[in-house]
C-alpha cells in the first residue's frame, strides 16, 4: 500500500485531537512494532481489498461517538453504570436475524434489571458489530499431527481445523465490513423502532430464553415497572415520547486489525477532527497496548472513547505512559481501564493500581472484566470459568473501589444469546459434563441467557450497597 497521506484541515479545538498530534496521520502506526497481525499470503488482493473499503461508508458517526464519550464521563463520576457485553468473537455463520435479536434481549434485560434494581442509568455497549478479529497466545496450533495457523477470528481466517481454511484471506475482511453493517441495521432497528419500548418489556422474555429460576424474580421486576409504567400513563405523561420507546446501543471492538481501522478512520465535517468509524468505542487489548507501538500510536489520533485492558502481568509505568500518551488533555471519558485480574489476583493486583492512577490525577472509567482472568482447561481439553468466579471478582472490584473512595463504573463481559453450555455453575448448577451438551463457541467460554440475567440481579444488589 502506498504510504503517502493527504494533510487533514486542522481545526484548533478544545478537545485538541489534531492541535496536540501534529506528527500524527492515520498511516504513521506503520512505522512502529505491531503485534498480534496475520500475515496475509496474497499482497495484491490485500491491497485492492483494502481500497475497496476506504470507499465504503462509514458504519457509526462522530455525533454518536462523542455522545457515548459524555455518557462515559457520567459513569466516571457514579451517576451511570456501564454495561458492555457481547461475543467473545463473533462469527460469520450467526449473522442472522435470531441470533441478534436473542443477545440484545439478554442485553436489553440486563440493563432493566440493573436500572430499575439498582436504580442507576445504564450506558448499553455491545461487542457486536465489528468483533470479528482476535489476539491470540500462540501463532499455531497442532491438530491432527499438522502444524497450522492459530484461528484469529472470521474476519482473517475459518475455525475449521485445517490447513486450507486457516490461511488468512484478506477478502474476509471486507466480508466482516458487510457483516457488521448488516448487523447495525439491525441493531439499530430494533432499538429505534419501537421494540425497545417500556411498555413491549414483557416480549423480552419470549419462548427462546426458555424458563429458569430467575424468570420469576425477572417477572416480578416486569410487573413492577408496568405498574410504574401505567401510573405514568394515568398522570397524563406520554408514554409515546422518544423517552420510553427508544435506546441507544453503542458498538464496540477490539482494535487490532489496523488496516481495517484506518481505511474506516475519516475526518468529522462538523468538527475536522478524525474518528474511527468502525465502532463507537475501541479497545487495547492486554497483548497489544505497549506505548511505543502501532497500536497505541494509532489510536492516539482517534477522538473516539478508548478502552485499554489490563492483565495481571502490568507494570504501572507502563500503564501511566500509555494514558499520557492516549490521553494527554486527561479528557473525561476518554479512557477506559478494563481489568482483568482473575477472582484470586484482584485483591493484591487492584489497589495498586487505582491508587497509582488516583495518585496522578487520571480520569479514568473503571470497569472490570471478569471473564479473561478466570478462564481455565478443564479435564476434557476444553476452556471454561466458573461462575461464582466471575461473579467473586465482580464483588472484589466494588469492594476495592468503594473502600478506596474511586468509582466502579461497570462490567465487560463475554455472553450470548444462545442456550450454551460454557461456563459451569449458576442456578442450574452447570458441570464439566454438562459443557458439551451445547459447547458452540470458537473461542474463548461465554454466559449464556440464564447466567446473564442471574449475574445481572447479583449485579444489581452489589452497586445498591
Amino acid at each position: 500500500m502506498r504510504k503517502t497521506t493527504v494533510k487533514p484541515k486542522i481545526k484548533k479545538t478544545s478537545r485538541g485531537n489534531n492541535a496536540s498530534n501534529p506528527s500524527w496521520s492515520k498511516f504513521t502506526w506503520r512505522s512502529f512494532p505491531i503485534k498480534q497481525q496475520p500475515v496475509w499470503p496474497d499482497k495484491g488482493v490485500y491491497e485492492e481489498t483494502l481500497k475497496k473499503l476506504s470507499g465504503l461508508p462509514a458504519l457509526v458517526f462522530a455525533g454518536e461517538t462523542r455522545m457515548l464519550k459524555q455518557n462515559l464521563a457520567d459513569a466516571q463520576e457514579g451517576k451511570a453504570f456501564v454495561l458492555q457485553a457481547g461475543d467473545c468473537a463473533e462469527d460469520f455463520s450467526r449473522c442472522n436475524g435470531p441470533r441478534i435479536h436473542d443477545l440484545l434481549k439478554v442485553i436489553l434485560k440486563m440493563s432493566i434489571i440493573i436500572a430499575y434494581a439498582g436504580e442507576k442509568k445504564v450506558i448499553k455497549i455491545g461487542r457486536i458489530a465489528g468483533q470479528y478479529a482476535k489476539p491470540r497466545s500462540s501463532d499455531t496450533e497442532i491438530i491432527g499431527g499438522l502444524k497450522i495457523p492459530i484461528y484469529r477470528g472470521d474476519m482473517v481466517n475459518s475455525p475449521e481445523p485445517d490447513l486450507k481454511a486457516r490461511i488468512p484471506d484478506p477478502r474476509r475482511i471486507l466480508e466482516g465490513y458487510f457483516r457488521a453493517a448488516a448487523t447495525l441495521n439491525l441493531v439499530r432497528a430494533f432499538t429505534k423502532g419501537g421494540y425497545a419500548a417500556l411498555d413491549k418489556i414483557k416480549s423480552w422474555s419470549d419462548a427462546s430464553f426458555g424458563s429458569f429460576p430467575a424468570s420469576r424474580k425477572y417477572d416480578e421486576l416486569v410487573n413492577g415497572i408496568k405498574k410504574a409504567v401505567s401510573f405514568t400513563t394515568a398522570m397524563g405523561i406520554d408514554i409515546k415520547s422518544p423517552q420510553f420507546n427508544e435506546i441507544t446501543m453503542y458498538t464496540s471492538h477490539e482494535a487490532l486489525l489496523l488496516e481495517y481501522e484506518e481505511a474506516l478512520t475519516r475526518i468529522d465535517t462538523t468538527t475536522d477532527d478524525w474518528y474511527d468509524t468502525s465502532a463507537h468505542m475501541l479497545w487495547i487489548g492486554d497483548r497489544t497496548r505497549q506505548a511505543d507501538g502501532a497500536h497505541v500510536e494509532f489510536l492516539r489520533g482517534v477522538g473516539n472513547p478508548l478502552g485499554v485492558k489490563i492483565g495481571p502481568d502490568y507494570a504501572i509505568e507502563d500503564i501511566k505512559r500509555l494514558i499520557q500518551k492516549l490521553n494527554p488533555a486527561n479528557e473525561s471519558g476518554r479512557i477506559t481501564l478494563i481489568t482483568r485480574f482473575s477472582a484470586g489476583k484482584i485483591k493484591a493486583l487492584l489497589p495498586r493500581l487505582v491508587s497509582e492512577m488516583k495518585r496522578e490525577g487520571f480520569r479514568v472509567v473503571w470497569l472490570c472484566d471478569p471473564m479473561h482472568g478466570n478462564t481455565f482447561v478443564n479435564k476434557q481439553s476444553q476452556k471454561t470459568r466458573k461462575y461464582q468466579d466471575i461473579l467473586g471478582e465482580i464483588k472484589c472490584f466494588w469492594q476495592i473501589h468503594q473502600a478506596m473512595g474511586t468509582t466502579a463504573a461497570g462490567v465487560h463481559l463475554e455472553l450470548t444469546g444462545d442456550n450454551v453450555t460454557e461456563c459451569i455453575g449458576g442456578n442450574r448448577k452447570l458441570l464439566d459434563k454438562h459443557l458439551k451438551l451445547n459447547y458452540q463457541t470458537n473461542c474463548d467460554p461465554r454466559l449464556n441467557a440464564e447466567q446473564a440475567v442471574e449475574l445481572a440481579f447479583e449485579i444489581a444488589e452489589i452497586i445498591s450497597c
